[in-house]
């Protein structure tokens, strides 16, 4: 049951984000579409109320538990720029306005987006550990994945720390 209920947040977070840009754009009707992106949060709070409530009534921890702790850190951490990059292309598609110009590749912004992963990942985690407390069985099942995004973790820090700017490639050696 809570894989139905992780593939609804998934789907409920496009769908309400998508309902909240077309209300905004489409339909002018800012304060409704403000309303529907002020919810978004919502998803995450059904998706971990629903991990809490299956590990309560004794489920035995697993992976499922452990991808809701996963989508809740993801959605913590990159839900704002996730909901400013669609906010730029709605208004672009259906308000006019210019077309977003994709940043340049910058060392800080990929530093920036490593620290964003690593907040993903320190909320996950600890999601994983909470629900691994609230088990009583403990937190090895819980935990398993953590051991392959620690490693995507140290990949992405060793790229994001070694990345250099568009400026700096362009360089005259």
């Amino acid at each position: 049951m809570l894989l139905a209920v992780i593939a609804a947040c998934e789907i409920g977070f496009w769908v309400l984000l998508a309902a909240g840009m077309v209300m905004r754009y489409v339909l002018r009707l800012r304060r409704v579409g403000m309303v529907l992106l002020a919810s978004l949060p919502l998803v995450d709070v059904v998706l971990l109320v629903a991990s809490v409530i299956d590990i309560r009534r004794g489920a035995e921890p697993s992976f499922k538990h452990s991808l809701a702790a996963i989508f809740v850190g993801v959605s913590v951490a990159f839900g704002h720029q996730t909901l400013k990059w669609a906010d730029n292309w709605a208004a672009h598609w259906f308000a006019g306005a210019p077309r977003p110009v994709k940043p340049p590749k910058s060392a800080s912004r990929e530093r920036a987006g490593w620290y964003r992963h690593l907040l993903a990942y320190v909320i996950g985690v600890g999601l994983m550990l909470v629900l691994g407390l609230l088990s009583g069985h403990g937190y090895d099942a819980l935990l398993g994945p953590a051991g392959t995004w620690t490693l995507v973790l140290g990949i992405d820090a060793i790229v994001s720390f070694t990345a250099k700017s568009d400026d700096q490639e362009k360089a005259p050696a």
